[in-house]
């Protein structure tokens, strides 16, 4: 195995962030948690508020032999509306909106042309407002929020099916 790279990205609710990326070959692991903001070591009492100046997010750790990440940037735009800058579905407020965290001068290169492509694809009237930022320091959510998804299918289910992501999805991604 190669050196292993990071990959952060902010859209909207972290439990929903985490699947999309966990399965492909190559990603070794996918953090939920908390960056971008002012408060250290923040709890998710606290970002929930909206107040701290965190996103939540996920940092995904890959092997970039195994991976791209322009694959991973490929994976990440339909996940998201990124033309919602008041949060993300049914998860409203500042903690929820979307952005790439670029860790190097070539994500960074690379954010900016994918969002450029998306532009330029027409695909959405209204602007593109996912924003690029330099990645700050990551802070993992506590540990019941990792792999949400496989830990409480159930709930994970329930709340990804009423937050109108997937209808979104299916609607402006498919």
């Amino acid at each position: 195995m190669g050196k292993l790279e990071k990959a952060t990205f902010a859209g909207g609710c972290f439990w929903c962030m985490v699947k999309p990326f966990d399965q492909w070959d190559g990603v070794e692991s996918v953090v939920s948690g908390y960056t971008g903001g002012v408060v250290k070591d923040p709890t998710y009492e606290q970002v929930k508020t909206g107040t701290t100046g965190h996103f939540e997010a996920v940092q995904i750790t890959y092997d970039p032999n195994k991976i791209s990440y322009q694959l991973i940037l490929d994976l990440y735009w339909p996940q998201i509306d990124p033309t919602d800058d008041g949060g993300q579905f049914h998860d409203r407020g500042p903690q929820y909106r979307t952005a790439i965290f670029y860790h190097n001068e070539e994500q960074r290169k690379l954010a900016i042309h994918s969002k450029e492509v998306l532009i330029n694809s027409n695909r959405f009237q209204n602007e593109i407002v996912t924003k690029i930022l330099p990645a700050v320091t990551f802070y993992p959510a506590e540990e019941y929020h990792q792999d949400f998804y496989k830990k409480n299918e159930a709930e994970y289910k329930e709340d990804r099916d009423k937050s109108g992501r997937d209808a979104f999805i299916d609607q402006n991604w498919k």
